[in-house]
């Protein structure tokens, strides 16, 4: 049986491949063919699973009822493959509020070990990053509330790292950040961007003032959204520019000391409450830049705040950890 949860607003439905094949959708058994073949079933699995039903879809509210749809486990004991699916049908190479859903949705089904670390398998399609992408998850408690601990790495920054094209340098605080020129063209203030790869590509645009925050309403409204569209989707959605892939888009904004709000567009979904590997590039980006220093760093979305450890050796970020949280709502 499908279920829904929720990570600090942002909503995944966790189904198992056996559940999907019981509905007729033709899902191959391995993780690692089922991403080479998701014209064959990704749109079913999410008509199936994402849709609203008929007269239940609230005013206003998004074309689906979550923003993703997570497949799997393909096995009854770690390590466990799953596959992450946008509701356009497209696979992303990670999220951390995804695995943290995940990892609660094995705890609730008694498979995740309880007090050692368990092995994710992100199996996607992208052609700039491995398949399958792994992260580390431990259960753990962080101010009484209990969640887990994502281990996401290492990040790689700068263009190269998310295969930009077609972007101009630009220095602020003695760090080479880049000028998107599509961003720029639609607000002056988003001049200055730093790439970054959690796993997964994001663009993460620092902004001194509140006002140059978009809110996710003004995201949705057409002419910004379509603006942002074509600079997150790849084509034939959006133009694939700067990135051929598609980029995750952030907006920051130093709060005080070790805190930072954003704003987050995700390629193949659009405005979200919240993202873990958005608010991971997010501190990160920040740290880089001098905003906050190595340690904890929360990152306030308008779903919730998550805190980030961000771990620092020989003047390089050498490790970023996400803590998420994530409940099983109707």
């Amino acid at each position: 049986m499908a279920q829904r949860y929720d990570a600090r607003g942002n909503i995944y439905i966790v189904v198992a491949p056996e559940e999907l094949r019981r509905q007729g959708i033709d899902l191959p058994d391995q993780a690692s063919q089922a991403a080479q073949t998701l014209e064959a079933w990704a749109l079913a699995a999410i008509e199936a699973c994402c849709s609203w039903a008929p007269g239940t879809q609230p005013p206003g509210s998004k074309d689906h009822r979550s923003d993703g749809l997570l497949v799997g486990p393909f096995q009854s004991s770690p390590p466990f493959d799953l596959l992450i699916v946008n509701t356009d049908g497209t696979l992303a190479e990670r999220s951390g509020n995804g695995l943290a859903i995940f990892s609660q949705a094995l705890s609730d089904q008694g498979l995740l070990p309880e007090n050692e670390a368990c092995l994710l398998r992100v199996h996607h399609d992208k052609a700039d990053t491995p398949s399958p992408g792994q992260t580390s998850v431990k259960a753990a408690e962080v101010d009484g509330v209990c969640g887990f601990w994502l281990d996401l790495g290492q990040l790689g920054f700068g263009p190269s790292a998310v295969s930009a094209h077609g972007v101009e340098a630009v220095v602020f605080n003695g760090r080479e950040l880049s000028h998107v020129e599509p961003l720029a063209a639609l607000n002056g203030a988003w001049s200055r961007s730093q790439f970054a790869r959690v796993g997964n590509p994001h663009c993460v645009t620092l902004v001194d003032s509140a006002e140059d925050l978009p809110s996710n309403e003004q995201m949705r409204e057409a002419g910004l959204g379509e603006g942002l569209t074509r600079i997150a989707y790849a084509m034939p959605v959006g133009a694939g520019k700067p990135c051929p892939a598609g980029i995750n888009l952030q907006w920051a904004m130093r709060l005080s000391e070790g805190h930072i709000a954003a704003r987050v567009f995700e390629r193949g979904e659009g405005p979200t409450a919240s993202s873990g590997t958005s608010a991971s590039a997010v501190a990160s980006a920040a740290w880089r830049v001098g905003w906050v220093s190595a340690g904890e760093v929360r990152v306030t979305m308008p779903g919730g705040t998550a805190p980030i450890l961000l771990e620092e050796e020989r003047g390089e970020l050498s490790r970023v950890s996400l803590f998420g949280t994530a409940r099983m709502v109707d």
